[in-house]
């Protein structure tokens, strides 16, 4: 039987390691022999297109997930896997790291088809050495893409007008992303409360638009928890800008903070830094308004009982939502690949009808 080459199936072997199975698990799952799993893992040993397909459903994963070489720019909001990593935040490095490699390959298939022009990632070109130059990337950002200081709507157009594709998915852990050549995509997981969620997509969009340890200037002598820092500061300063704080007729007092909070749809920890980095309130405040977090009716009926969560019932980008229809109503996909494309925002029987082709002379 032939066999197919190693490129990252090896690494995928790892991957399988680091979701909890152990070599014996694996090797029985695949029909082969703990030793042979152990040479595939150190890369001794090609797998043959039987094995290949064993493992591919062993991990849950297409398999050209193991066929086609990854991209190795990843941030992660997790720790980045190790080759002897067990633990549980090593599985879900893993299991996101999957949904983003699927993800990139979705978007890429529709680029491909004609049906997405891939826009070019918005990148600061200045150098980023404090929290200070993180919140003027953010700045610049939110001019460049004419919001002001207005609440941004919702970060996943947002995301999409800046270059980067934004998946919610259902998958422990926060978030990660990545850019591979020309198209940047990211990953936001459900678990967490909408604020959380908008606060990650916002982190994942500052990974893309300042940079990382992989490929830029940021501040590439500090650590990763460093850097880290002035991503969440962009982060910060994008999603609740001071200027809001300046431009509020209110008095600060925590009733109005809750305001802003929900007008901005953020959490209530960012929207205390915010404030206090702003000068509205003083340290001391900010520690006895973060005794007690206001509840989910505070913030509702502080904006009248809207706007709706951010990054909730959508899961898709609207102009990746608008090509998947296209295409389908092209012909180009099937509709159980449309389905998938869509990533649960619709089922089979959402689809409209295809528009017949008039044959008649």
């Amino acid at each position: 039987m032939s066999h197919l080459p190693r490129q990252d199936v090896n690494m995928s072997i790892r991957g399988a390691l680091g979701v909890g199975l152990s070599q014996v698990d694996l090797a029985q799952r695949i029909g082969l022999d703990r030793t042979m799993v152990a040479k595939i893992e150190a890369g001794t040993r090609r797998v043959d297109a039987l094995e290949l397909v064993r493992l591919a459903a062993t991990l849950g994963v297409p398999i050209d997930h193991l066929l086609v070489r990854r991209p190795a720019v990843i941030s992660h909001r997790t720790e980045l896997l190790t080759e002897d990593s067990d633990t549980d935040a090593a599985r879900t490095s893993q299991r996101l790291e999957v949904a983003l490699s699927a993800w990139l390959r979705d978007v890429r298939q529709l680029a491909d088809l004609g049906m997405i022009r891939i826009r070019p990632p918005a990148r600061y070109d200045a150098r980023v050495e404090s929290e200070a130059d993180a919140r003027d990337a953010a700045r610049w950002l939110r001019k460049l893409r004419n919001a002001g200081t207005r609440p941004i709507e919702t970060l996943m157009e947002f995301a999409e007008r800046c270059g980067q594709y934004v998946l919610v998915t259902g998958l422990p852990g926060d978030g990660a992303s990545l850019l591979d050549a020309d198209l940047a995509v990211a990953v936001v997981s459900t678990t967490g409360d909408p604020g959380r969620r908008r606060a990650t997509a916002a982190h994942e969009l500052g990974h893309l638009v300042l940079g990382d340890e992989y490929s830029s200037d940021l501040a590439v002598h500090r650590s990763r928890a460093d850097r880290e820092g002035l991503i969440n500061a962009f982060a910060a300063e994008l999603l609740l800008p001071g200027e809001a704080f300046a431009a509020s007729d209110h008095a600060p007092t925590r009733e109005n903070l809750i305001r802003l909070a929900a007008e901005y749809r953020t959490s209530w920890s960012l929207a205390l830094r915010q404030a206090e980095q702003a000068g509205w309130v003083d340290p001391a405040t900010r520690r006895a308004w973060n005794q007690a977090t206001p509840t989910r009716a505070e913030f509702m009926d502080a904006v009248g009982w809207a706007p709706q969560p951010d990054l909730d019932a959508v899961r898709v980008p609207p102009g990746y939502s608008h090509a998947v229809m296209q295409a389908w109503r092209r012909d180009l996909l099937t509709g159980r690949r449309a389905v998938e494309l869509m990533h649960g925002q619709i089922g089979p029987d959402d689809l409209p009808a295809r528009d017949e082709v008039d044959l008649t002379p």
